[in-house]
């Protein structure tokens, strides 16, 4: 149960709280932007039209073929194919499971260099954590980011070319800009969920939020206490975040409606 004298031995150690508030808002901004490039290649990735064995499509006398197995083979795209099972391994498998094998099999035995950021956060714990939620969130925001490039009207494409741009200069100048502006709300909302999902790292011993829990456990054998003041500092860290996204995304709205 709750007491006063719970949370005054809580309050005790609030700095380890003030620690892990500044290395979980850390991990998640670098998170977000390491998830977004790797998310950003993964959808260009599976919208390309890369296909290296068109030829095998085509008769000896240069006719389609209309099925069989060289019909399939030249019309496979490997770029695609290694982004798809990338999100698909990524999504379907737990973040505790995927946390787990960077941080023990991966970096296991790389002996990573050992000093702090900011004073308190440890580089060696800290990157595999970093890595593992960018591996993660980046299959998830590719996602985002295919739906939005998809959802630019075609036509679009074709006014580029007549104007002479290339497919990488219509991609950067054309339907990039417009996607991102879409599809900007929903990558919001990922930097919450990631602030969230960061609480698995002190499984790893990142000092965040739930690692400072675990510590003012060990030291006053109280935990209803650290878990209330966790959950106020996510709560302080989300909600207005929410807010913000949503007052921005319905600003965005009446931009377009104009």
């Amino acid at each position: 149960m709750f007491t006063a004298a719970g949370f005054e031995r809580t309050w005790e150690y609030i700095d380890l709280f003030k620690e892990g508030l500044i290395c979980t808002v850390s991990l998640s901004l670098l998170t977000v932007i390491f998830g977004f490039v790797l998310a950003l290649l993964l959808a260009i990735m599976r919208l390309s039209n890369v296909r290296p064995f068109r030829f095998l499509g085509l008769t000896k006398d240069g006719h389609l073929r209309e099925q069989g197995v060289l019909m399939v083979l030249s019309r496979f795209n490997p770029l695609s194919f290694i982004a798809t099972v990338y999100v698909e391994v990524f999504r379907a498998t737990p973040m505790l499971v995927q946390l787990f094998m960077i941080y023990y099999v991966v970096f296991g035995d790389i002996d990573l260099p050992s000093f702090k950021i900011f004073g308190t956060i440890r580089f060696e714990r800290f990157l595999p954590g970093v890595i593992a939620l960018s591996l993660n969130s980046g299959a998830y925001l590719s996602e985002i980011i295919r739906s939005g490039i998809q959802s630019i009207d075609g036509g679009q494409t074709e006014a580029a070319r007549s104007l002479g741009l290339s497919q990488v200069q219509n991609m950067r100048f054309v339907i990039l800009p417009q996607a991102i502006k879409n599809i900007l709300p929903a990558i919001a909302n990922e930097f919450v969920t990631i602030i969230k999902e960061s609480s698995i790292c002190y499984t790893i011993g990142v000092q965040e939020i739930m690692y400072a829990v675990s510590s003012i456990k060990g030291a006053t054998y109280r935990i209803a206490e650290p878990l209330v003041v966790a959950a106020c500092v996510y709560f302080c860290l989300t909600f207005p975040t929410s807010k913000i996204i949503a007052y921005f995304e319905r600003r965005m709205s009446r931009g377009d409606r104009r």
